[in-house]
């Protein structure tokens, strides 16, 4: 793959590639991207929440790179560089027999993390299951497309313990299965909550609510076991703001319990289920067209 050389770069400019740790979510990889547009000598920066990856085109790697990093992981995600780079005048960055190139140094990540890691997949697939049975008991279409931010965030984890070793497009093609999984689970859960707008049908309060709020207690619980694994005050307030994001869908789920109550109709729940739905199915097109992306960089 030619490499393409932006406007103004020098001609010693390279292409680099980082795994990234920490993303859970398309607005992690909308706020690197950002941060790194920031760095002057940095072009073409492009995140990948399928692959865990961000290639990016920089002139003088030696004097920006150290900018990059410490603006990235100042938002509390974890850079590491991956080894068997090429300069942007290279004709190949890579080929099949190259694609172990895209294995990092991952030797940062000792078992406790793991450990810590593997919990937060249980926690958060477990309970979206748990809740997915919920959301049928209550009647509820909010409770339903909140499970599905629970099993999304869970996959993704998921895929980025298991895919540690693996060439790019082994992890662009098993991120291209999830993104489609996750984004016709989403599709459902808007055609179901689509009927309910004619069917009447008012969902258990109580039941909905209860829910809701043990799925903000599993959140808080998957922040407190990743705390004492983070580095420093940048991580802390990364674990807090992907904790936070959930708790807010969470509350969200209790506040339309709270209004079906009060008003007895069973449209504060529908709105909030095409809310969170409609969040859900935009973080699964990213995973699927950033998965196509990188099946292309790959030359499959």
């Amino acid at each position: 793959m030619v490499s393409r050389r932006s406007k103004g770069m020098s001609a010693a400019a390279e292409t680099v590639r980082y795994q990234v740790t920490g993303m859970d979510c398309s607005s992690c990889a909308a706020k690197i991207e950002g941060a790194a547009r920031k760095v002057d000598g940095i072009q073409d920066v492009k995140v990948s929440i399928a692959s865990q990856i961000m290639t990016l085109e920089v002139d003088d790697p030696g004097r920006r790179l150290p900018l990059l990093e410490t603006a990235v992981t100042d938002l509390g995600y974890q850079l590491d560089r991956i080894g068997g780079q090429k300069g942007a005048n290279s004709e190949h960055d890579h080929d099949e027999e190259g694609d172990d190139d895209h294995i990092p140094d991952l030797s940062h990540v000792t078992p406790a993390y793991k450990r810590a890691l593997w919990i937060v997949v249980l926690l958060n697939v477990g309970y979206g299951i748990v809740e997915i049975a919920g959301s049928f008991i209550a009647g509820s279409q909010a409770l339903q497309a909140d499970s599905l931010d629970f099993l999304g965030d869970g996959l993704i984890s998921f895929l980025g313990l298991i895919a540690v070793g693996w060439g790019l497009a082994a992890r662009a093609k098993a991120a291209l299965l999830q993104g489609i999984f996750l984004g016709l689970l989403g599709l459902g859960v808007v055609a179901s909550t689509v009927y309910r707008v004619f069917i009447e049908h008012q969902p258990e309060s109580l039941v909905m609510g209860v829910f809701a709020l043990i799925a903000f207690v599993v959140n808080v619980l998957a922040a407190v076991v990743l705390i004492p694994h983070r580095k420093g005050d940048a991580n802390m307030r990364a674990v807090w703001l992907f904790s936070r994001n959930d708790a807010i869908g969470n509350l969200a789920v209790v506040a339309a319990a709270g209004a079906v109550w009060w008003t007895g109709s069973q449209w504060p729940d529908l709105i909030v289920a095409f809310a969170v739905a409609g969040l859900f199915l935009q973080s699964a097109w990213s995973i699927i067209r950033d998965a196509r992306s990188d099946l292309r960089q790959a030359g499959r």
